[in-house]
């Protein structure tokens, strides 16, 4: 169930236009939500995961867990990524973890237009998802590590709880209709939705 959080003020004619940044542990579905997101919108899509140095590779292939040394320069490529999106104009969706608040902050820091949508998964669903996923470089027994880390969104920090179940095409519509993004449809996935 998405907790809805209160709309986005309308965007000035001069603003960026708006970037979602899909977050959670490793499991919480946000590259595939965050993939049908950008398809669903007609936005410039982005993995997280692809911004990683191949230090950061190397750790995680090794089942050791990052650190916040590690992670630091890759949130900040992401946000040169975020930047690239507003100097083009273009409205984008990008999966990263951010699991703790400083990260968020980061990677809002001079950004409005930032939103960030928290993925929430039950611990049962999570493990079930790492066992059964083969070729990523995250292992199911490194989730611990980033559950310990885990620092979830607090009320004030205005982001959008979505439950993970059911399809990712329904965790979409939840994040369409409590972010106000309905008016971004293309016409004809608006009108093939109805």
């Amino acid at each position: 169930m998405a907790h809805p959080t209160t709309p986005p003020p309308a965007a000035s004619p001069t603003a960026a236009p708006p970037v979602i940044v899909v977050t959670g542990v490793s499991g919480s579905g946000k590259s595939t939500v965050g993939a049908a997101l950008a398809g669903r919108l007609g936005w410039d899509w982005a993995d997280g995961d692809a911004f990683h140095p191949g230090s950061n590779i190397a750790k995680m292939a090794a089942h050791e867990p990052l650190t916040d040394e590690d992670r630091i320069p890759w949130l900040d490529e992401i946000g040169r990524w975020i930047d690239k999106a507003a100097t083009a104009d273009r409205p984008a969706v990008i999966a990263c973890s951010a699991l703790k608040r400083s990260y968020r902050d980061r990677l809002r820091k001079g950004r409005p237009q930032v939103r960030m949508v928290y993925l929430v998964v039950d611990l049962k669903t999570l493990h079930r998802r790492l066992t059964d996923r083969r070729g990523h470089m995250f292992h199911a027994d490194m989730l611990g590590s980033q559950l310990a880390a885990l620092e979830p969104p607090t009320p004030d920090e205005d982001v959008l709880m979505v439950k993970s179940a059911g399809t990712p095409e329904l965790t979409v519509d939840h994040i369409i209709t409590y972010e106000c993004l309905r008016q971004y449809l293309p016409k004809s996935a608006e009108r093939s939705r109805r």
